[in-house]
């Protein structure tokens, strides 16, 4: 247990890679599943990648179950953690405990009690990355704000991270309501001071020195938006054809804008701009095999 009074709850070995942890998050009074891949060898200290889910907090369908992780990192030297829960929360701490969701203090959870618990129960070295899609993409820069240092990479595909301006709450807000949230507990009215101080875009001058990779594609049918790309699941590729075309096109947007105001800055920063693709999971198993060379010399030094 820590000193604030979180603690591991259960450790379970699902297979010869998956290890579901259960935590207690004191800030939350919540035990939330936690999936744990073991980097290649458990006896040397490493360091830990932590991988957001989208919108759906990975219930029904996480990292792990949608993409090739588990193979993926069978022969790296990092734990890659995968939270589950936090639908429609951004992942931060809400100013109020909301009716439908409860109590939302992901920010305290990401970033002050589950990294401990996670360096001492699988031997982690103290430094670690996080990487995000979707509503996710925009939490990595938030939670990397919210404790400098904590995070020395961070990968953000297809995301909208500018929240503050009249488009970006608009987002911010729809995207909580899709999941029975009051984007007023979350930040309070638009008026509140609350917005822009969680805007990745106003304060992206204090990401200078983390390691930053960013991609999105146009929202044009791609590769995998076809029925081999969605191994034969064709409500699977309706859903990509129906809504991942408009969502993938606003966040390419959305990355532009986060591109020219990084550049403006002089911030360093990897942009991948895919020439098509959709809002889906093939597209994101690519930017994180894409994305990992610049996580592992963030990590790995």
């Amino acid at each position: 247990m820590s000193a604030d009074g979180s603690r591991l709850d259960r450790i379970r070995q699902r297979n010869d890679r998956l290890i579901e942890i259960s935590v207690y998050s004191a800030a939350m009074n919540t035990i939330f599943p936690v999936q744990v891949l073991r980097a290649r060898d458990e006896h040397t200290a490493a360091p830990t990648l932590y991988l957001l889910n989208g919108a759906n907090g990975g219930v029904g369908g996480s990292w792990y179950d949608e993409t090739d992780v588990a193979d993926f990192f069978r022969d790296k030297p990092v734990n890659v953690v995968i939270p589950i829960g936090g639908a429609g929360s951004y992942f931060t701490d809400w100013k109020s405990d909301d009716p439908l969701l409860g109590r939302q203090r992901w920010t305290t959870f990401l970033t002050e009690e589950l990294p401990p618990l996670i360096d001492q129960a699988f031997n982690g070295n103290g430094a670690n990355a996080i990487a995000g899609l979707s509503m996710s993409a925009t939490s990595v820069f938030q939670l990397a704000l919210a404790a400098p240092g904590r995070y020395r990479a961070i990968g953000s595909y297809s995301g909208c991270v500018r929240t503050s301006d009249p488009q970006g709450q608009a987002f911010v807000t729809g995207v909580v309501a899709r999941w029975r949230g009051n984007a007023l507990n979350m930040w309070g009215p638009p008026s509140d001071p609350t917005w822009a101080a969680n805007d990745p875009y106003l304060h992206a001058d204090r990401l200078r020195g983390t390691a930053i990779y960013v991609s999105a594609g146009t929202g044009a049918l791609g590769p995998l938006d076809t029925p081999e790309g969605t191994r034969g699941d064709l409500i699977q590729l309706v859903w990509q054809v129906m809504f991942g075309v408009p969502l993938e096109a606003v966040m390419n947007m959305c990355t532009h804008q986060l591109h020219d105001r990084l550049q403006s800055l002089g911030i360093p920063a990897t942009f991948d701009f895919r020439s098509n693709g959709t809002h889906s999971w093939g597209y994101w198993q690519e930017d994180l095999h894409k994305s990992w060379p610049i996580f592992e010399a963030a990590l790995i030094k």
